[in-house]
């Protein structure tokens, strides 16, 4: 059983115009007469997709602020951090290869092009102090955690009540 997925006419398009462009170099036929009928995605109201958000995680282990998150496929020369006041961001691109633009896809849910992603960073982490490391596709970022911002545990008294009740 096959899963629905949103009818975008542009995808449909593409693909036409691709088999039509062979057709007319395989005939040698001129593509000029065609050039009052092209249509572009914003006459079927498809817009270009915004920037994807890659999943991340963000916890405190040993004494660290650490942040983890999934960039499979992406070169790290793609991905830019940055932390202005108390805002980590991550974004990047993951560029399409040259082979599977030419692709006729049966099923295409890995996203192209640019993602970012912003964070608040607990108070008191500098970003100096940030040290980011990236090994099979994950990204993780870690600094040591300030002892003012580390949690405290608080034991909660009930009253009222016997302890086994």
């Amino acid at each position: 059983m096959g899963f629905l997925e949103k009818w975008t006419p542009s995808r449909d398009l593409d693909r036409f115009r691709r088999e039509f462009d062979d057709l007319l170099e395989r005939f040698n036929l001129d593509r000029d007469w065609l050039a009052p009928f092209r249509f572009d995605r914003q006459f079927f109201g498809d817009r270009e997709p915004v920037a994807a958000r890659p999943a991340f995680e963000s916890f405190v282990e040993d004494g660290k602020f650490i942040v983890r998150t999934d960039l499979p496929g992406i070169d790290a020369k793609n991905v830019d951090i940055k932390v202005m006041g108390d805002l980590l961001t991550i974004k990047g691109s993951r560029e399409e290869k040259s082979e599977t633009k030419k692709a006729d896809f049966f099923r295409r849910e890995i996203r192209y092009g640019s993602f970012e992603r912003s964070i608040p960073l607990p108070k008191g982490i500098k970003a100096e102090d940030l040290k980011a490391t990236y090994c099979d596709g994950v990204l993780e970022l870690s600094a040591p955690m300030p002892k003012e911002a580390t949690p405290k545990e608080v034991k909660i008294q009930v009253e009222g009540r016997e302890a086994n009740a």
